[in-house]
C-alpha cells in the first residue's frame, strides 16, 4: 500500500494550549505544520523561528497552503475563525468547548452541516488512556448504574472568558454522554460569583436510567481528576492524573460456625498504558482529515454538551 501524503495543517492559536499543540505536530511524520499564527505577531515570529514554521500577520494569507486547520484561541473567538477558515479546509479541529454558548454552538453546528465541515472538537479526556480502559471495562459490565465525576483546579489567570461549568465540567459532561448516552433531565446548584460560577455541582439522569454525578470547582487548592462508576457487579475508581484503574468486586459471602456474616472482596489493579493524551488526540484528527473509520467527537458532540451547560448554569443562577 502506498504510503499517504503528510496532511497540510495550520495551527491557529499560539497560548499554553496552542504551544503544546504546535510541541506534537511538530513531532507526527503523518503531518507537515505548514504555518503558525497568533494575534500576538512577536509570539507568532519567534515560535514559527524556532520550529522553521513560516507566519505571516494576514491569516488569509497562510489558508490557502493547507488542508486542515488547528484552532486554539480564546474561547468567544471560536467560531469567527471557523467561519474563516471554512472558505478554505473542509477539516477542522477546534479546542473544547466548541463556542462560549449554547446559541453559538447551535448556530455553528448548523452552519457546520450545510458547509459539509468535518470538526473535531478538542474532549481531550476521552484520549487519556485511563478513560479509554474505563469505557472498555464499563461496556463489558452487566449493569452501569452510577459514574461520579470530580474535577476541580485553581483559578487559572489564563482563562477569563468562561466560568468552571464551561472550563472545567465541560470535560465530564461530554464524558458523562460518551459513556451513559443523552440525558432527560439535568438538576444542579453552584456558587457563582458575579456572572462567573466557580463551583457547580450536577446530577444528570439519562435515557436509558443511569445517573452521572458531576461536580467542578476553581476554588479548590489542590488539582482533582477522578471518576467513580457504580455498578452491580463492580465499583471502578479511575484517576485520571496519574492513570490508575482499580477495580472492586464482591467475591462471596460466608458465615462460619452461625457467626456474623463475612463478605470477602477482591481488588484488581488495571495496567493502563502511558500515551499522552493530546499525542493520540492529534493522531486521530489526522485520521479523521483522511477520512480512516475513526471514532472522534464532532460538532455533534459540542451542542450536546453545550446544552447540558446551559441548562446547569441556568439552574445555578436560578
Amino acid at each position: 500500500m502506498a504510503q499517504r501524503p503528510p496532511i497540510k495543517i495550520g495551527l491557529i492559536g499560539l497560548g499554553k494550549m496552542g504551544q503544546n499543540h504546535l510541541r506534537v505536530l511538530i513531532l507526527l511524520k503523518s503531518v507537515e505544520l505548514v504555518f503558525v499564527y497568533d494575534l500576538n505577531e512577536e509570539a507568532a515570529k519567534q515560535l514559527g523561528e524556532k520550529y522553521g514554521v513560516q507566519t505571516h500577520a494576514d491569516l488569509e494569507q497562510l489558508m490557502p497552503q493547507v488542508d486542515a486547520v488547528v484552532i486554539c484561541t480564546p474561547t468567544v473567538t471560536h467560531g469567527d475563525y471557523i467561519r474563516l477558515a471554512a472558505r478554505y479546509v473542509k477539516h477542522i479541529f477546534v479546542e473544547k468547548p466548541m463556542t462560549d454558548s449554547f446559541q453559538e454552538s447551535q448556530a455553528l453546528s448548523s452552519f457546520a452541516l450545510e458547509n459539509n465541515l468535518r470538526i473535531q472538537v478538542g474532549f481531550i479526556e476521552r484520549f487519556n488512556p485511563a478513560v479509554q480502559q474505563l469505557k472498555s471495562i464499563l461496556d463489558k459490565s452487566a449493569q452501569v448504574i452510577s459514574i461520579d465525576f470530580m474535577r476541580t483546579n485553581k483559578l487559572s489567570a489564563r482563562i477569563t472568558d468562561v466560568d468552571v461549568v464551561t472550563d472545567l465540567m465541560i470535560h465530564d459532561i461530554d464524558l458523562a454522554l460518551f459513556f451513559n448516552g443523552p440525558v432527560s433531565s439535568v438538576s444542579a446548584h453552584g456558587v457563582a460569583q458575579g456572572q462567573m460560577i466557580d463551583f457547580a455541582s450536577a446530577l444528570l439522569t439519562h435515557q436509558n436510567g443511569r445517573f452521572s454525578r458531576i461536580q467542578a470547582s476553581r476554588i479548590t487548592e489542590k488539582k482533582i481528576r477522578t471518576i467513580q462508576a457504580t455498578c452491580i457487579d463492580m465499583y471502578v475508581d479511575c484517576e485520571l492524573v496519574r492513570k490508575e484503574l482499580l477495580i472492586n468486586r464482591q467475591s462471596e459471602i460466608k458465615q462460619e460456625d452461625e457467626g456474623p456474616y463475612i463478605i470477602s472482596a477482591i481488588e484488581q489493579t488495571i495496567e493502563v498504558r502511558q500515551q499522552e493524551a493530546l499525542l493520540t488526540e492529534l493522531q486521530s484528527f489526522v485520521d479523521f482529515c483522511q477520512d480512516q473509520d475513526v471514532e472522534v467527537p464532532m460538532a455533534a458532540d459540542g451542542l450536546s454538551a453545550a446544552d447540558i451547560c446551559d441548562k446547569i448554569q441556568k439552574a445555578v443562577r436560578q
